[in-house]
């Protein structure tokens, strides 16, 4: 039967068949798919069970990459060039290298040379920066991928004041809009202004009649232009704080710098220049008592002067003419002085005497002082010539360094706004130690403030008997306070200019602290600066990662007091000698200022006539490569003579001493207390120390010690620390195998030496933690050495794994708490990732070859028992951990007891099959064993067997570091593979099976910590949960790929058994699901989930639920595709094939059941995790391809059912207050009681016909609404809505579409009723806010944010309580237009994270509008291909036009919410194609489709942007030809679009009425140009209806004009409303128009009259159609009320026709309609005081609810009721109505003449007296009591506006 021959009602019987109800009611019944979940799937296993992967390997040689063609190819196995091993060449900062020449250097210093020396070695995963881990999107990366977005055009940022959208500014033909330009005096008027309009341009080719699948196929093809690439581009980026897969490349490690300064010496002037003086700067730290920098000498003396020492001194070296210097402070404090000393050419006199002429004498005084000056420069000439080579102390001063830098300011430090923004994830990663000393205290902070200038001009004096650094720190200590005991002496009048400045970072011709030139250096002639040597004030733990071995010597003091003889001007010469003779002394002496850059003897500074004097001064020495036992500091002591005297030298020795340098092989340095010799010493003395009383040898103060001094070594090749010192000695021995060798004062041979190794190795956790951290590096390779290279003694091999793996383990957690500060965010210490990153490498192997020779014999480590290899370490590999380790005590039967036993029979197979296979694979391409190592073992493979037989209490330590073990054991594997060119190997062959099983142990047994420790030690559980995810991941690059699935299986198997036992659940939840995140941030995730493998069907004859229901599909006139199915859910099959993306996504669906643990976090996290990995798809270069991405997509295709079955749940983003406006019982009926209209059965009915009982009101499908079971879980919040929803557009943006429409041609109809109810709330979701949503959310954050101040002192004082800060806040609506609260969005309230500034420039409001305008117009597009899908599917289905219905309703909500105009273009297309398709949808059905459509359609007519009009337009002709064909005339479409006019023109306010006019005149031009039709009377109906509704126009623009003006606005609308009596459903618009206006102004009388004269209408309407007794007969029922009732009944028979098609279609013209009707009359009446009317319209109420024994709402009438009887009687008036009603219509007729006359006589406004107001209130109250004044518009006089008032 064609479509225009069947009758209306048979569209409205159900045509589902019995069999189907009974399907689908028993699919009902057995439960929601939410419990269906958790219990079964397609393969019986249920998802709280991970099921068995596929055997990734097999697969793999089954479907090789040739066979798939294009793009499609990269997909299926990971690149070739996936591992690659770089040589990163070690960063030098110098131009010379500093590493000493080859020559004979011993072990230790050799291996420290070639570690200096060495590129780092660095194993990279060439495509790592793809992953998620280490190429987050971030908002930042965001924006730079938002430029050059299209800006779209939408309705709602161009109202305002702007009167034009942007199209229309060309246009000078429009209408204005007022009443001088449009006249209303005629009809004629108004037609002749509609045909002197210009039109919209006309749609091309819209007239002619095209093949649907043509319109389809354009229509698509034009959806694809303009599209944005990436719908989650357009997004807000992934939370940062929950991206636990986040890393980033560790540094290459570097040499330490704290905060560097720059400091000039510009000049130094005396009053007097009569001699040279030199100068040296060092910094002191009071609070710690230390000087915490070396010397730096300048000499400012002119080249005059320096000539007076011309005998003394060679050509001076460059190096030491600098005059600026770098200071490094790592602990900045406010209590560091920079210390100036200065020093003189000693002469005679003590310093006091020498210190007198620049205190006394002035530079003005140079004339009178002559004389004097000439003799002092003569003496001083003298002086230098004779004594040049000796100096004195002259004066010192020192310089706050914290004034200058709070004195001068920090630098812009209030200029950048975002100083105070929360750093990202890259910045939080820990700094340096540097930064922790200066952290919250800016105003020590060194590295930030403004260069400043200074000029010292007093200087002390310093005093012979209070030289120390003890007496020193003491002055400084004084200075600070501000009665300065310094104050009161006499100065030093000097002018030293300084200047002080942060360090740049890269500065021209500076000198590192060894002198050698530090990049860049241009020109090396040019004036250096030197980079000072730090001593930092406390322990700094950094690395060395450079050649430094500098030697510092401090003579403290010497007391000669009881040497006899002329002892009294002493100086002390150091020289450095590598052996006894004078000539053996080394130019190792690192010269001061102006002279030659080293030396081999140096002095101290005199100090005049002093027997005991102490010593400032600081000797720098380079200490050679190889230190012997010969080498030595040795001391000499002067007498100098001061006068020249015949027969006396100038210098006389008076003592000797001397410091070996080396003992027991280790390096001396620190405090010494020396005897003195006053004799030369003996030969061979060098290798005895002075305290040995050597005979015939005479000694001061009788062998007592006299001279203090100190050594101190800053050296990167001595440790400095016994334990260490001991370590390498011993493995340096053996490494020579030089026996027997003297250690201390045992003598070791080779039968001691391992004991003592092993004492060694055990002793390393006791050494100091900075040496310990200094040589890690040294250490850490030393240890790896001793695993994999273990010595050979006395023949026989030396096992020395165990104990260095306890050693490593003991080292790794020093070295980790010592830096405990600078750990990442994720526990790691920063110097341990980057020795395993850049340093680690494999022992003997040369790692420049990528295909380097492999180590010999690897096999006899791996797979063969070595020669004197322990029999212990031979485990038996198939037993459990708890049999190979007693100290793992499991008990029977536990977790890991399950684990072991799978873990067991994998074993048998693999050591029955792999290892012989490798060792057939592995014996032929290795080389023959060289002879001198019969045994060499992988470290990997040692690490794995040491960690799982590990005691308890070394296994802890490892545990604590497990990430160290995981790293280095995973780039070992890598280094075996890339040096053996293994590489190529087949996956299964490349390691051993015994390795496996220990790697199998292990992760079972870190697994099981994992599990045991969540509720213990929550932190270490985190750190483990991820170490082990990281090290799966890692393993996944480079072993079988099945074989770690299983791994992964085997731990969530753990997880599973431990969740039935613990007390919190939820902790181990979002473990398992950071677990799951890790892994998927694997760079080949996709590849990993065999992606274009075809999916197999289950084969098991028990299918879901879920699948049950789809077989029962009815739209498939076959059986659903079990492969289509399989894909589109949780299925075995699509788990097992896709494993990694099968757990996350049951990881989301058990986290989406309504009965989940801790539902809100896991929520979020687990949508987080899809929502990441789906970002990161849409930025990698790898997945561009349509196609490519088409399969990708298929690897969430279950998320769209995950996101249909929990829509119960998600946030109402559609619910308006007091209405259902979500669709979801979209495909049932409107109300229970009646019969469906859709496809979908009513509960009860549908129980009945299947045969069995159903409670009353009971609902289990999920399209059943709010009501539902699953309702009843936690519902998620809007931020985890949102963002799911945005996931399942990108799965429908990206799918295939052939694939999504086979799946909706299978999807039983409830099922397709909740996917169109999801795309109903994704446009709901994203739906565009306008520009002034997003200025409101600024100006509400930036409020808040002023706001906490005040906030903050209530709560302090106790103003406000928590209870009603709870209150307020729920009422704070966010302007978003749902019913979120502010408190939880991030972006809005005041702690957001998102955003470095709480108030936003204008600019970043438009781009974030700009960006939500794009989201919301791609996915509306999305929501539509989807849409065009379905209706693609269900064309030739019987039961099309319930789902169609259903699709129109989501289309016209569309073109209902904001979108913008290219969405709107393209929906509108949708729309016309589907009216010309499917007309039986609007004009068969009995639904209010055509009239929503009408309405929207009339909307966008008026729209300010005319390519919004041009498409409204069109789509509005067609459906009035559409209407015309099918019945020759459109008076359907002409009613509803007259209707849609009237409730447009009453209700909207930013209307525009001349858009509308030009859409208008658009119509006709289409009605005039359609050749089609011009025989018909169409065009002539278009014409009337087109001059009809611009008449409405023209009325509706008098109400405009006086929207300020009530009184006279009602008047427009009264006539209206009198005009619309022929046409019912107009009427009743205009009166409810009407009403809500009065209710508006608060004229509640007058809008319960006007609902009474609305409930009068439908009555009338009603007591056509029936006689029931129940309803009113009509207008004559409501005449108690008021008597113009009446002239409803003016609309009889000859106008109401209820046959007649468009009138009277509402849905108030029924029985509902009218009790609503009745019910806001009575509201109204009630509000408005008048209690006498209430009774009277529940008089016409009561009888209907009592005839459908609506008891509830019969309570609630009967009580207002009672309510308004009450208030009556109280009332103090005794006035009864009743007496009075026969003269209250004679009262009502005179008023209304009177206002008649009123209204004829108004003529200027004025305003209006007390007593007209009072008898104006007086009238209105009677005539609203009595009935009126003759039309409902008035009730009683015109009601002034604010401003204005009638005056007669």
């Amino acid at each position: 039967m064609a479509a225009s021959e069947r009758r209306a009602f048979a569209h409205k019987i159900n045509r589902t068949v019995a069999a189907e109800v009974r399907k689908q009611v028993s699919r009902e019944r057995s439960g929601s798919p939410h419990s269906s979940r958790r219990s079964s799937s397609s393969l019986g296993v249920p998802l709280t069970e991970v099921i068995e992967p596929l055997d990734f390997e097999d697969v793999l040689l089954s479907r090789p990459p040739e066979v798939e063609p294009g793009p499609l190819r990269d997909l299926i196995e990971f690149p070739e060039d996936d591992l690659e091993l770089l040589k990163q060449p070690r960063e030098c900062r110098t131009t010379e290298s500093g590493v000493p020449e080859d020559g004979k250097l011993d072990a230790q210093v050799r291996a420290a040379v070639e570690m200096y020396s060495e590129d780092w070695v660095i194993v990279r995963r060439r495509y790592q920066h793809l992953s998620t881990a280490y190429s987050p999107v971030t908002t930042e990366t965001l924006r730079e991928r938002q430029k050059g977005l299209t800006c779209q055009v939408f309705e709602q940022d161009t109202s305002g004041d702007e009167r034009m959208g942007p199209e229309d500014t060309d246009d000078s033909q429009h209408c204005s809009g007022s009443p001088e330009d449009t006249p209303r005096s005629s009809g004629a008027s108004g037609i002749f202004s509609l045909r002197n309009l210009a039109s919209d341009s006309l749609l091309p080719a819209l007239l002619e009649r095209a093949a649907p699948e043509d319109v389809d196929r354009r229509n698509e093809a034009l959806r694809r232009q303009q599209r944005a690439p990436a719908l989650l581009t357009l997004y807000p980026a992934p939370d940062e704080d929950e991206a636990v897969e986040r890393c980033s490349l560790p540094e290459p490690p570097r040499e330490h710098f704290g905060q560097r300064i720059l400091v000039k010496c510009l000049s130094l002037k005396f009053e007097i220049e009569i001699e040279p003086i030199f100068g040296s700067l060092a910094l002191y730290d009071v609070r710690e008592k230390k000087k915490i920098s070396e010397n730096f000498y300048f000499d400012l003396n002119s080249d005059s002067v320096k000539g007076l020492l011309r005998a003394h001194g060679a050509h001076p070296a460059i190096s030491t003419l600098a005059r600026s210097a770098v200071f490094s402070v790592t602990y900045p404090s406010p209590d560091i002085f920079l210390v100036v000393k200065l020093e003189k050419v000693l002469q005679q006199g003590d310093i006091s005497e020498c210190c007198e002429p620049y205190m006394v004498m002035k530079e003005a005084d140079t004339v009178k002082n002559k004389e004097k000056l000439e003799r002092l420069r003569l003496a001083a000439e003298q002086f230098c010539t004779r004594l040049g080579r000796y100096r004195m102390p002259f004066a010192w001063t020192a310089v706050h360094l914290a004034n200058i830098v709070s004195s001068v300011g920090s630098q812009d430090r209030d200029s950048d706004s975002e100083g105070e923004r929360r750093p990202t994830w890259a910045e939080r990663r820990r700094r340096g130690p540097q930064d922790r000393g200066c952290s919250g205290d800016d105003a020590c902070s060194f590295s930030s403030f403004r260069p400043a200038t200074l000029t010292v001009t007093n200087f002390f004096k310093q005093e012979a008997e209070r030289l120390s650094d003890e007496d020193l720190f003491k002055f400084l200590a004084d200075m600070r306070r501000p009665s300065s005991l310094l104050r009161r002496l006499r100065p030093v009048t000097a002018q030293l200019k300084i200047d002080i400045s942060p360090a740049p970072e890269k500065l021209h011709f500076c000198l590192s602290p060894e002198l050698l030139h530090v990049k860049p250096y241009p020109d090396p002639r040019g004036r250096p600066t030197k980079e000072v040597l730090e001593f930092p004030a406390r322990e700094v733990y950094a690395p060395h990662t450079s050649y430094r071995n500098l030697l510092f010597v401090y003579p403290h003091s010497l007391n000669f007091s009881s040497r006899q003889g002329s002892v009294r001007n002493l100086a002390v010469r150091i020289q450095y000698m590598a052996g006894e003779d004078q000539s053996q002394a080394l130019p190792v002496i690192f010269g001061k200022s102006s002279c030659s850059e080293f030396a081999r003897e140096a002095f101290t500074p005199v100090v005049y006539h002093n027997k005991s004097p102490e010593f400032y001064e600081e000797f720098k020495l380079r200490l050679p490569a190889c230190v012997t036992e010969n080498h030595h500091l040795f001391f000499t002591f002067y007498h100098v003579s001061c006068q020249p005297r015949p027969g006396t030298a100038l210098e006389t020795p008076v003592g000797f001493t001397w410091i070996p340098l080396l003992q027991h092989g280790r390096l001396r340095t620190g405090p010494f207390c020396l005897p003195v010799s006053v004799d030369q010493p003996p030969p061979s003395y060098s290798v005895l120390t002075p305290d040995v009383a050597l005979p015939g040898m005479r000694w001061v103060d009788g062998h007592k010690g006299v001279f203090s001094v100190e050594l101190t070594a800053v050296s990167s090749v001595h440790p400095q620390d016994p334990y260490l010192d001991k370590f390498f000695t011993l493995v340096h021995v053996l490494e020579e195998g030089t026996f027997p060798f003297r250690l201390k004062e045992t003598v070791l041979s080779e039968a001691t030496v391992e004991q003592e190794l092993r004492a060694s190795l055990a002793a390393l956790r006791l050494a100091s933690p900075e040496p310990l951290v200094a040589f890690s590096h040294h250490v850490l390779d030393k240890l790896v050495r001793l695993v994999v290279r273990p010595p050979i003694i006395g023949g026989q091999i030396v096992n020395l794994g165990r104990g260095a793996f306890e050693a490593m383990a003991h080292v790794a957690s020093l070295v980790h708490r010592s830096l405990e500060t600078v750990q990442d965010s994720r526990g790691h210490c920063p110097l341990l990732a980057a020795y395993v990153y850049h340093a680690f490498r494999l022992p003997g192997g040369d790692p420049g070859l990528p295909g380097g020779v492999p180590p010999p014999t690897v096999q006899a480590a791996t797979l063969a028992r070595g020669s004197g290899r322990p029999t212990s370490l031979y485990l038996t590999r198939s037993r459990s951990i708890s049999s190979s380790n007693p100290d793992l005590a499991v008990v029977p039967g536990s977790v890991d007891d399950e684990v072991s036993r799978i873990l067991a029979t994998k074993a048998i197979d693999r050591n029955s099959g792999r290892a012989s296979s490798y060792l057939e694979a592995s014996s032929s391409a290795l080389p023959a064993p060289q002879p001198r190592f019969t045994v060499q073992k992988l470290l990997h493979e040692e690490l794995a067997l040491q960690w799982v037989v590990s005691g308890s209490a070394v296994r802890e330590v490892a545990l604590q570091h497990a990430w160290f073990f995981f790293r280095l054991m995973i780039k070992s594997m890598q280094l075996h593979l890339l040096l053996g060119q293994r590489l190529d190997t087949p996956r299964k062959l490349r390691f051993p099976g015994r390795f496996l099983d220990d790697i199998a142990a292990l992760v079972a047994s870190v697994g099981l910590e994992v599990v045991t420790r969540v509720h213990k030690d929550m932190e270490l559980a985190e750190r483990l949960n991820a170490s082990l995810a990281f090290f799966l991941s890692d393993l996944l690059s480079i072993a079988d790929r099945g074989y770690i699935f299983s791994l992964v299986r085997a731990h969530y198997k753990q997880v599973t058994t431990r969740l039935q036992s613990a007390p919190n659940p939820a902790a181990l939840l979002t473990l398992r699901m950071d677990f799951t995140r890790i892994l998927c941030s694997h760079e080949h995730y996709v590849t990993l989930n065999l992606p274009c493998c075809p999916l197999s069907p289950p084969a098991s004859p028990s299918p879901s639920v879920s699948s049950t229901a789809s077989q029962s599909s009815t739209f498939s006139s076959q059986a659903p595709d079990p492969k289509v199915t399989s894909m589109f859910e949780l299925s075995g099959p699509f788990r097992q094939q896709h494993f990694l993306s099968g757990l996350l996504l049951t990881e989301l669906a058990l986290a989406l059941e309504p009965d989940a643990e801790g539902a809100s976090l896991l929520h979020k996290k687990a949508i987080g995790v899809v929502h990441s990995l789906l970002c990161s798809h849409d930025v990698d270069s790898r997945y561009t391809e349509p196609t490519v991405k088409a399969k990708v997509a298929e690897l969430y295709l279950p998320l769209l059912s995950l996101a249909r079955d929990t829509l119960p749940r998600l946030h109402g983003f559609a619910e308006g207050s007091g209405q259902r406006s979500r669709l979801a019982s979209m495909l049932d009926s409107d109300t229970e009681g009646e019969a469906d209209v859709g496809g979908t059965i009513n509960p009860c009915v549908a129980m009945a016909i299947a045969g069995g009982p159903l409670a009353p009101g009971s609902r289990t499908s999920i399209s059943q609404g709010p009501s539902t079971a699953a309702r009843s879980g936690c519902p998620l919040s809007a931020e985890s809505s949102r963002t799911l929803l945005v996931c399942v557009l990108w799965v429908l943006k990206n799918a295939d579409a052939a694939l999504l429409q086979r799946w909706t041609a299978d999807l039983a109809l409830p099922q397709l009723g909740r996917l169109l109810d999801l795309l109903y709330l994704c446009l709901a979701a994203f739906e565009y806010k306008g520009k002034k949503a997003f200025e409101r959310i600024n100006s509400l954050t930036f409020k808040k944010s002023l706001d906490m101040k005040a906030r903050l002192e209530e709560a302090i004082l106790g103003t406000i309580g928590a209870r009603q800060e709870m209150v307020r806040r729920s009422r704070e609506r966010s302007p978003f237009g749902n019913q979120e609260n502010v408190r939880w969005r991030k972006s809005v309230t005041h702690w957001r994270q998102t955003s470095d500034r709480v108030d936003k420039t204008k600019d970043e409001m438009e781009h974030e509008a700009l960006v939500d305008g794009n989201l919301a117009t791609e996915a509306s597009l999305v929501v539509l291909d989807m849409l065009e899908i379905i209706v693609q599917t269900v064309m030739l289905s019987e039961a099309r036009e319930s789902v169609l219905s259903a699709v129109l309703k989501v289309v016209l909500y569309s073109l209902g919410s904001a979108q913008s105009a290219l969405f709107l273009q393209h929906g509108l297309a949708t729309q016309r194609a589907l009216v010309s398709k499917f007309p039986e949808l609007l004009f068969e059905e009995d639904t209010e489709l055509c009239a929503d459509l009408c309405l929207r359609l009339l909307r966008h007519c008026g729209s300010r942007v005319s390519a919004i009009r041009t498409h409204a337009s069109a789509s509005l002709y067609l459906l009035m030809r559409q209407n015309f064909e099918i019945g020759h005339n459109f008076a359907r479409v002409k009613m509803l679009v007259t209707m849609s006019l009237s409730s447009l023109v009453g209700t909207t306010q930013s209307f525009s009425e001349e858009h509308l006019r030009r859409s208008l005149k658009t119509i006709l031009t289409y009605a005039e140009e359609d050749i089609g039709l011009r025989e018909s009377t169409f065009a002539e109906q278009v014409q009337d209806l087109m001059f009809n509704l611009h008449m409405i126009l023209t009325d509706t623009v008098k109400m405009k004009e006086h929207q300020e003006d009530p009184e006279m606005l009602m008047d427009l609308m009264y006539r209206i409303a009198r005009g619309y009596q022929g046409s019912p459903d107009l009427r009743l618009t205009w009166l409810q128009n009407m009403a809500g206006k009065h209710a508006e102004l608060g004229n509640h009388a007058e809008a319960a009259q006007c609902m009474v004269h609305a409930a009068a209408l439908v009555a009338e309407y009603l007591a056509l159609l029936e006689d029931s007794r129940h309803l009113p007969v009509g207008c004559v029922s409501f005449q108690n009320v008021s008597s113009n009732v009446l002239e409803e009944s003016a609309i009889s028979d000859d106008i109401l026709s209820p046959d007649e098609e468009g009138f009277c279609s509402g849905k108030n013209f029924t029985e509902l309609g009218l009790v609503g009707l009745l019910e806001q009359a009575a509201a109204y009446f009630t509000m408005g005081g008048l209690y006498e009317a209430v009774n009277e319209v529940y008089k016409n109420l009561i009888p209907i609810l009592e005839a459908h024994r609506d008891y509830k709402k019969l309570a609630a009438v009967h009580g207002k009721l009672q309510e308004a009887f009450t208030k009556i009687m109280h009332q103090s008036s005794g006035w009864e109505p009743s007496a009075y009603s026969g003269h209250i219509s004679e009262w009502a007729s005179m008023v209304h003449d009177l206002v008649t006359w009123m209204n004829k006589s108004l003529c200027t406004r004025s305003r209006q007296s007390q007593s007209w107001q009072r008898s104006r209130t007086d009238w209105r109250h009677v005539l609203a009591l009595g009935g009126g004044t003759g039309h409902v518009g008035y009730s009683g006089l015109p009601q002034p506006g604010p401003e204005s008032t009638p005056c007669l």
